[in-house]
């Protein structure tokens, strides 16, 4: 059942068909047996990595997590010689990318969250990727913003998770558009250069 020498490794393939999968079509509607024969992917490799398939999907949580926080972190410093605007509207430029993706079908977090409410692994996934936005906004604004850095950080996130939600419930891919045009209101509001 293993995919022949030159494709992606066994973990890598289940881990791409169980992202497309739960992301396109809802984890709970995602059986394993579909994940494994379309990955190509033994059972047996599977639960020598994974013990459940809550554990595959904490596992594809952080792999979103990741790819989305790299990109977007990315984009930042790739402009740490400019402003804080500026730099908080790169943030918000990848968010137009990632919102405009053929797919896109909100946030993979609250879908996660509103199909595994109790599950600790799941919630942790989910809690890890809640804390790196506000975390990557409060670092480009301490510099100028100083204590209100804090809640100024909340506020955009707030903007980016209003964003997801307008592009997803109202098939308004252009709301990351509007967010960045919010964004840049409420820095130049408090004054950040």
């Amino acid at each position: 059942m293993e995919a022949s020498e030159g494709s992606p490794q066994p973990v890598e393939r289940l881990l791409a068909t169980a992202d497309r999968l739960f992301y396109a079509e809802g984890i709970r509607a995602v059986g394993i047996d579909r994940v494994l024969a379309e990955s190509r992917v033994a059972k047996s490799t599977l639960y020598a990595h994974f013990r459940t398939k809550e554990d595959l999907v904490a596992k594809y949580l952080h792999r979103r997590s990741d790819a989305t926080r790299t990109r977007v972190t990315q984009a930042v410093e790739d402009r740490a010689g400019q402003s804080p605007t500026a730099r908080i509207l790169a943030a918000f430029e990848v968010f137009d990318e990632l919102l405009s993706e053929p797919g896109f079908r909100g946030c993979p977090f609250a879908n996660a969250s509103a199909e595994y409410p109790h599950h600790a692994g799941i919630q942790a996934a989910i809690a890890d990727d809640r804390a790196w936005l506000p975390a990557l906004f409060s670092r480009v604004l301490a510099p100028v913003a100083g204590q209100a850095g804090s809640g100024l950080a909340a506020a955009l996130v707030q903007l980016y998770d209003g964003a997801v939600a307008g592009a997803h419930l109202d098939r308004a891919p252009e709301s990351a558009v509007t967010a960045a045009r919010t964004a840049r209101a409420l820095l130049a509001a408090h004054q950040v250069p």
